[in-house]
């Protein structure tokens, strides 16, 4: 049988690749990925987590930096062993502090579907929640509490849209009359 051409039936060394910059490579790949953009930014991979974080003017473990206190103190100890990191990053900690400091988004809203439920049952039935609980729009079949909920929820989310909803029920209330 004839060989194959291009390849011999051992593989050869790659003379050319450099081992140790594909290791730190695959090692650099493997680390998880920093989700705070701060922090991942002013991130020095040549250096320990530690030191990063120190650097920055974060700690790794809290209970290092902020030791608890012993009750007794001799005269003979002294504190002298521990030497103090210098922040050399303090900008992480500011832009963290300062987007910390900023007020939470409200994305949350509220299905077309449940504002057309609402609006229907109060429309047809006002306040009378065990008539909508027996109407036959009522697919979930939600007891009278829970379609009180769902109302209240609505009122809550959308306060606005639902004083005009209710203002317009009342002038075609007048109207009928």
């Amino acid at each position: 049988m004839p060989k194959a051409k291009g390849k011999t039936r051992r593989q050869k060394f790659g003379y050319n690749v450099n081992r140790k910059r594909m290791n730190r490579h695959a090692r650099r790949k493997a680390a998880p990925r920093i989700e705070c953009s701060h922090i991942r930014h002013a991130w020095d991979h040549a250096k320990s987590v530690r030191q990063n974080l120190a650097e920055m003017g974060l700690a790794m473990d809290p209970n290092k930096v902020l030791p608890l206190r012993k009750r007794k103190v001799h005269a003979m100890e002294v504190d002298g062993g521990r030497r103090k990191e210098l922040v050399r990053k303090p900008y992480v900690l500011n832009e963290l502090e300062a987007e910390a400091s900023l007020p939470e988004k409200k994305d949350h809203s509220l299905s077309r579907d449940l504002v057309d439920y609402v609006r229907y049952m109060v429309e047809n039935h006002g306040e009378d929640y065990k008539a909508m609980a027996r109407d036959e729009k009522n697919y979930y079949q939600d007891t009278p509490k829970q379609i009180r909920n769902k109302i209240n929820v609505y009122k809550r989310f959308y306060p606005a849209e639902w004083q005009s909803f209710v203002d317009s029920l009342q002038k075609n209330q007048m109207e009928v009359e």
